[in-house]
């Protein structure tokens, strides 16, 4: 089988950026197919990159090569990092992108609890558990000179991610390292009264406002969603079930608030971190 590169950056479709990274990586690698998992990341969004990655990687084959690129950090002395998993290799910017996959993969019992807090923030650098390995990656014989300080995707990660795809040993890229930085992962509150309060983590193309409330989060009982100043009572089981606004447990596992033939997020003009309840009702 070709070996397989997935691209998941902010960079958008109106630019050169993205082709330009897919060149380099034909260039070294001509029989890599080259997946984008999204280009639509908001600029400079590090935690909704995380979330959408984590969300989509665990569907590809093993030993693909995963390209994660919001780097507002670019050309400062932050290092980019190559993380190899059990299933998987990523290839990142070492500013927290990484952090849904580590945490899946080594869970930190007790952080993230409370609101939202943005990059850079809230990074914090963690010692890696038995599990994952990872190098930094500091040997220029791969990179593509001259390196640019505002394009360290073409000439850094993409040949990086290239020699990956061919079967270099990660560890021929650099020096090996057992700390990374990543921030919380958000979760959501629970209050004295078991209700719930989430953030949106995630805006689709439909739309849709998908959240940092799992499916297991969710209170025993009847609930109401409280979104935007609406109430809806219950869940969904599919998006054509509900009259007009609805909530729903996504393809992801997460808790989404949906709008029949419309989009949810221009309707209830809410966007990234705007805050979900979710009301353990009652009728007495």
């Amino acid at each position: 089988m070709a070996p397989i590169v997935t691209l998941t950056t902010d960079f958008g479709f109106s630019d050169v950026y993205v082709a330009v990274m897919k060149g380099v990586i034909l260039g070294i690698s001509p029989e890599a197919s080259i997946i984008d998992i999204t280009h639509s990341i908001k600029p400079q969004n590090i935690l909704q990159a995380a979330f959408v990655l984590n969300t989509a990687y665990r569907y590809f084959p093993r030993q693909t090569v995963h390209v994660a690129i919001v780097d507002p950090g670019v050309g400062s002395e932050r290092q980019g990092i190559i993380v190899k998993t059990p299933s998987a290799f990523f290839v990142a910017p070492d500013n927290g992108i990484l952090s849904y996959v580590i945490n899946d993969l080594c869970p930190t019992e007790g952080r993230g609890e409370g609101r939202l807090v943005w990059y850079p923030e809230s990074l914090e650098r963690i010692t890696l558990r038995k599990g994952l390995e990872a190098v930094a990656i500091t040997d220029p014989r791969f990179w593509r000179h001259p390196v640019s300080p505002t394009f360290h995707g073409r000439d850094i990660f993409a040949p990086v991610a290239a020699g990956l795809s061919l079967g270099i040993s990660p560890y021929e890229f650099g020096d090996k390292t057992y700390s990374l930085h990543v921030f919380p992962i958000p979760q959501p509150i629970v209050d004295s009264r078991g209700d719930l309060t989430g953030q949106i983590l995630h805006v689709d193309h439909f739309g849709n406002l998908i959240t940092n409330i799992r499916s297991s989060d969710l209170p025993q009982g009847d609930i109401i969603i409280e979104a935007g100043g609406e109430y809806i009572r219950g869940l969904s089981r599919y998006y054509d079930e509900g009259e007009r606004l609805m909530a729903i447990i996504g393809s992801s596992g997460y808790v989404e608030v949906s709008l029949k033939d419309g989009r949810a997020s221009d309707f209830l003009s809410m966007t990234l971190g705007d805050e979900i309840k979710v009301i353990l009702h009652n009728d007495e």
